[in-house]
């Protein structure tokens, strides 16, 4: 399969990413809310908007490289043998994590870790970890026996094995993985605004507040595209590390 194949499902996602872009542009937004039937109101100007997206793409950014790294490393460990008594209990906390929604976890952790990045970093973790995990042991767990035995037969370590064949045979499934916690940490990065954390949510937080519709569809429109843009990204690099 050639390099631009590999890469072709992220034109699509880009192009999406763009367009939203430009839903969530000033004019545009105050034509969109006067077409939805809002009068016309005052819009977040684009400089506040850009460094918005910026401050919201270093706190997602930030979390999705904690997620993988946890997600993958935990993942790993569950599927050696001797880490086998623990992968129940690996998963449950993974599981259990997530199923405490976003805005919980930043509101238990605001007393501990004030207001801010660091909650909802401890959010973006805890609620995107489970797929990274999830995905890692499902990759690595459906790579062939015959071509582990073929590694072990040329005198291959485990060490060896792991990163030379299991985890390459893995990378898709773990790339899907990848994906969707990099959506969930785009779209969680939006909740740390109630923490006080500057990201494009908070003028979806302002919008509420003031009944202004303008704001809100910036907000959502530029968050929606960075998690497009995001990940065509990842499809993109991913094409060139397969190459």
């Amino acid at each position: 399969m050639t390099l631009i194949k590999r890469v072709r499902p992220a034109l699509g996602l880009g192009l999406t990413g763009l367009a939203l872009g430009a839903v969530s542009l000033p004019p545009v937004a105050i034509r969109l809310a006067e077409a939805l039937g809002e009068p016309p109101r005052r819009a977040l100007d684009l400089h506040r908007l850009s460094e918005l997206a910026w401050q919201h793409l270093q706190l997602a950014g930030t979390g999705f490289i904690l997620v993988a790294l946890a997600g993958i490393a935990f993942g790993i460990l569950a599927t050696r043998d001797f880490a086998a008594a623990a992968r129940p209990a690996i998963d449950s906390i993974a599981a259990g994590a997530q199923a405490v929604p976003p805005v919980v976890v930043v509101a238990l952790a605001l007393p501990v870790l004030g207001f801010g990045g660091p909650p909802t970093l401890l959010a973006l973790v805890a609620y995107g970890v489970m797929p990274v995990l999830r995905g890692t042991v499902g990759g690595i767990q459906a790579v062939s026996p015959d071509a582990l035995d073929a590694a072990r037969a040329v005198g291959l370590t485990k060490a060896q094995i792991l990163t030379r064949v299991e985890l390459p045979l893995a990378w898709p499934v773990i790339l899907e993985a990848l994906r969707t916690a990099l959506v969930l940490a785009v779209a969680t990065a939006a909740v740390g605004a109630l923490a006080g954390a500057s990201t494009l949510g908070t003028p979806i937080i302002a919008g509420l507040q003031n009944q202004n519709t303008v704001p809100m569809l910036q907000g959502a429109a530029a968050t929606a595209a960075l998690a497009f843009l995001g990940d065509a990204a990842l499809i993109l690099v991913a094409g060139m590390l397969r190459r």
